[in-house]
């Protein structure tokens, strides 16, 4: 063999290993599956724990480069960072009159957005912004509990028989039911002031999620939200990320009421004397 030959397969052989070392694959080796997820004691996944999507979402859905923030004397603290989107097919379907009206909440964000007024999220938006969640799961068909650290929002998932909404509400309401491995989660009843992201992206009280918990690893929760709303959209889309279970031994949801936070810029203009 020659030199330059036998230089050509170490090399190989060397990019190899570490592919190996770094990804973890070597002739097919598979990484963690479903099959090595806790289970409850009836043999469903066992979902509790503490949960995290690590993306851009909340900035927007949809692909997006990185950009100022809104206040240009803070330079790079608070900027926008770029991202790959999280939309399935790349572009959230709008009718053109909608479409208008995102662009518009897009240039007013600061003004409009119910995340800076501390508004309950709404969902999908809770699950991806830049805090927590916890899931709460017992054994056989028990409702399920989630709560989310941003404004202390939670919900219940009713898992026992399908009821409908009482009324609308800011989280809407959630029926859910298993498939096989996925617990399916059908969300109806919202109020139309949440949006889905600090883009403008937003719905009307038409909206209707369907939202899927598929386990792919030990400690990795694959998440889509199915989103239809015929006043907005012109045909339901979907949006997938994975969530991942924070590991570290003091994991929990810390108190984050910012009702406070957003009470001056809310009421300042009604007291008698402004705060500096």
């Amino acid at each position: 063999m020659s030199p330059w030959l036998k230089g050509l397969v170490t090399g190989a052989i060397a990019a190899a290993a570490i592919t190996f070392f770094v990804t973890g694959t070597w002739l097919g080796a598979s990484r963690p599956s479903a099959a090595s997820f806790a289970r409850m004691p009836d043999g469903k996944p066992n979902l509790n724990g503490i949960w995290a999507a690590n993306n851009t979402a909340n900035w927007n859905l949809e692909p997006h480069a990185a950009r100022q923030g809104p206040v240009t004397a803070l330079g790079a603290a608070f900027s926008v960072p770029g991202g790959v989107g999280v939309v399935e097919g790349g572009a959230i379907p709008y009718k053109p009159e909608a479409l208008a009206k995102r662009d518009e909440n897009a240039r007013n964000w600061m003004a409009n957005d119910p995340e800076v007024k501390c508004y309950l999220p709404g969902v999908p938006r809770a699950t991806y912004m830049p805090y927590p969640l916890q899931i709460v799961q017992s054994t056989g068909s028990n409702d399920i509990l989630l709560t989310y650290e941003f404004a202390s929002a939670s919900r219940i998932v009713h898992m026992g028989t399908h009821q409908e909404s009482p009324l609308e509400a800011w989280m809407g309401w959630s029926n859910g039911r298993w498939e096989g491995e996925t617990l399916v989660v059908d969300v109806t009843g919202f109020l139309d002031r949440t949006w889905f992201d600090r883009a403008g992206n937003y719905h009307s009280g038409a909206l209707h999620v369907v939202e899927r918990y598929r386990p792919t690893g030990r400690d990795v929760i694959q998440y889509e939200a199915t989103i239809e709303d015929p006043n907005v959209f012109t045909r339901p889309w979907t949006i997938s990320m994975p969530l991942y279970r924070r590991v570290e031994e003091d994991a929990r949801l810390m108190e984050y009421k910012c009702v406070e936070f957003a009470e001056e810029l809310m009421y300042g203009h009604l007291s008698k004397e402004r705060k500096p």
